[in-house]
């Protein structure tokens, strides 16, 4: 099976989400996808379709490198299930935590630091790193 089939689910759907500057491209037997998600929901939805045409991701067939529209200055909106999200020092789960910002909270994002931290601050003026799943640009 081709590539561009085997996960032509995953592209139709980045489609259809809105995925900008959306770029598929087969090298070397692997199939390099990339573009900005509008949203986490979005983001967290194409992973969860790779996951299921590729469960665990076991293939190594597939690159994706979607990242999530924000740009520091943005504001993001706090989208745990119900709790606090913890704001660290570092961009680790071995990071102090300095601060909180509650569920559904606006908070600033000051900096991308990667795909799974960002440097947030909250309007108390907490400033440290969370994790981005639970960060959505509004």
């Amino acid at each position: 099976m081709a590539l561009q089939d085997k996960y032509a689910e995953l592209v139709q759907t980045a489609t259809t989400l809105g995925v900008a500057n959306l770029a598929v491209a087969e090298q070397a037997g692997v199939l390099h996808v990339s573009g900005t998600a509008n949203s986490t929901a979005d983001y967290d939805a194409l992973w969860a379709l790779y996951n299921k045409i590729d469960p665990n991701m076991a293939s190594g067939d597939l690159m994706m490198n979607v990242d999530i529209k924000a740009d520091a200055g943005a504001q993001l909106k706090v989208t745990t299930d119900s709790t606090n999200l913890n704001i660290r020092s570092t961009p680790t789960t071995d990071g102090a935590i300095v601060g909180k910002a509650a569920h559904n909270e606006i908070v600033t994002l000051v900096e991308k630091t990667d795909d799974s931290w960002w440097k947030i601050k909250t309007v108390n003026g907490e400033e440290g790193y969370a994790y981005a799943q639970y960060l959505s640009p509004l």
